[in-house]
């Protein structure tokens, strides 16, 4: 009776928290002071010093965990032919009002905090005239690391860096903005392959982070060049910015302000990626011209990752990325995975305050 009751709390619980969610939604001010940088910091450190030395990823093993007992679930109900549904329904209810309220304390809050540019005091829109300046100025920094790193200007960039390596540097990338953000202090790192890496590929995910253990994973079968901008935006959530663009801009500061020139490269050519991405939107003739002062061997590291994709596209893909698009707009991010814009206006608009990225 004792559990019966208890699932039945749990159940109820479910709509509240959607309520609360909602309400909480409307004070971002709120959930940056006393989640973002009250609660949150705490939890994350204490669950990344607890499980950050694993050299297995514990996350990911749950998940595993949790698949099983979802299956045998299924098979008991197909069993029992579907009987007494009023009590599974409520056990299923509340187990899926643990796992999100699990989900939301652990990490989900942040979703709900202010947006980066009020955190940064910077605007968070720009003219198309900013745009294209700061394109020249990424695709002559681009160019420069090329030519310094390659043979040529016609050869990718290959990384000297093992997988284990790339992952241990991207660690270091945070201590170099600590002192201008705090906010960004990384010294408690969890950061590992994902034991999925093979899934993930054919899903079409570099990484992704597991909001119940904190643990950063990475899809170390992707092409080396982009591991350090993955590991990178993966670190951003572990710190509690859970918003994709916002992740893939700290990805790009992060490995743009970095002391090994691959990692420089790395940044460098994601940024100029994204702002010609958004200049096609805007002015497609002058995009193509700006893409042909583009070292053709920077071209070529864009085909390679683009080639890895293609190779391991699948009929499923699509479902994939419809599912996890729907899970971004529904947790505050009306751009779903595609918002190109915000990330472009925080590096035109970080770049302009500085004077530099």
């Amino acid at each position: 009776m004792v559990n019966k009751k208890a699932a039945l709390i749990l159940a109820l619980f479910l709509p509240v928290q959607l309520i609360l969610i909602r309400i909480l939604s409307g004070y971002p001010h709120f959930v940056e002071q006393w989640y973002s940088n009250g609660v949150y910091p705490f939890t994350s450190a204490l669950l990344r010093r607890g499980l950050g030395l694993l050299p297995f990823s514990l996350g990911d093993i749950l998940y595993t965990l949790l698949g099983i007992m979802i299956i045998r679930w299924f098979a008991l109900r197909v069993q029992q032919r579907f009987r007494e549904p009023k009590r599974w329904i409520i056990n299923g209810i509340a187990s899926l009002s643990l796992i999100y309220f699990c989900f939301n304390l652990f990490w989900g809050f942040n979703y709900y905090r202010l947006p980066l540019h009020q955190s940064l005091e910077i605007e968070d829109d720009y003219t198309t005239e900013e745009l294209i300046n700061l394109t020249r100025d990424l695709i002559k920094t681009s160019n420069e690391l090329h030519l310094e790193l390659a043979e040529n200007d016609s050869v990718k960039v290959e990384m000297p860096h093992s997988k284990k390596e790339l992952l241990e540097l991207s660690i270091a990338g945070y201590y170099n903005l600590e002192e201008n953000f705090p906010e960004l202090d990384y010294n408690i790192p969890s950061l590992k392959r994902s034991l999925y890496s093979l899934p993930l590929t054919y899903m079409g995910f570099n990484g992704y982070l597991n909001p119940l253990t904190n643990e950063g994973q990475v899809n170390t079968l992707i092409v080396p060049y982009k591991i350090p901008t993955t590991a990178s935006h993966e670190i951003g959530h572990q710190l509690g910015f859970a918003k994709e663009n916002e992740a893939n801009f700290l990805a790009c500061l992060t490995t743009m302000n970095h002391e090994d020139p691959y990692f420089r490269y790395s940044g460098y050519t994601f940024a100029l990626s994204y702002c010609l991405s958004e200049l096609y939107r805007r002015d497609e003739i002058l995009a193509e011209e700006l893409l042909g002062e583009v070292n053709f061997g920077i071209k070529e590291n864009y085909r390679e990752v683009q080639e890895f994709w293609a190779n391991h596209a699948n009929p499923f893909e699509p479902l994939f990325m419809y599912t996890y698009n729907t899970f971004l707009v529904a947790n505050n991010q009306p751009g779903g995975m595609r918002s190109y814009s915000y990330v472009v206006a925080l590096l035109v608009n970080y770049h302009k305050s500085r004077g530099k990225l």
